[in-house]
């Protein structure tokens, strides 16, 4: 079973950008910089877009938290090997 968010990047095509990839229905993949998960967002969506903009917001929402708390973590881990 693979978990609901994760991130995923490309340093060969787009240093700067980095992607929150959505497995569950409606999947898609979402498009952000490094430097803040609304900035040059966009939107890949594999499965049909939602229909309700309520639902779109409630998936951004949830992706930028994990998002954000993902980015802490890394944080942590890497305070902890120094």
């Amino acid at each position: 079973m693979l978990p609901k968010f994760l991130i995923a990047d490309n340093s060969q095509e787009a240093i700067d950008l980095v992607y929150v990839v959505h497995t569950e229905t409606p999947r898609c993949i979402i498009q952000c910089d490094l430097d803040g998960f609304y900035s040059n967002q966009r939107i890949y969506w594999i499965d049909e877009e939602p229909l309700s903009q309520d639902d779109i917001d409630t998936l951004l929402e949830e992706a930028e938290e994990f998002y954000e708390k993902e980015l802490d973590n890394q944080e942590d881990i890497y305070d902890e090997e120094e």
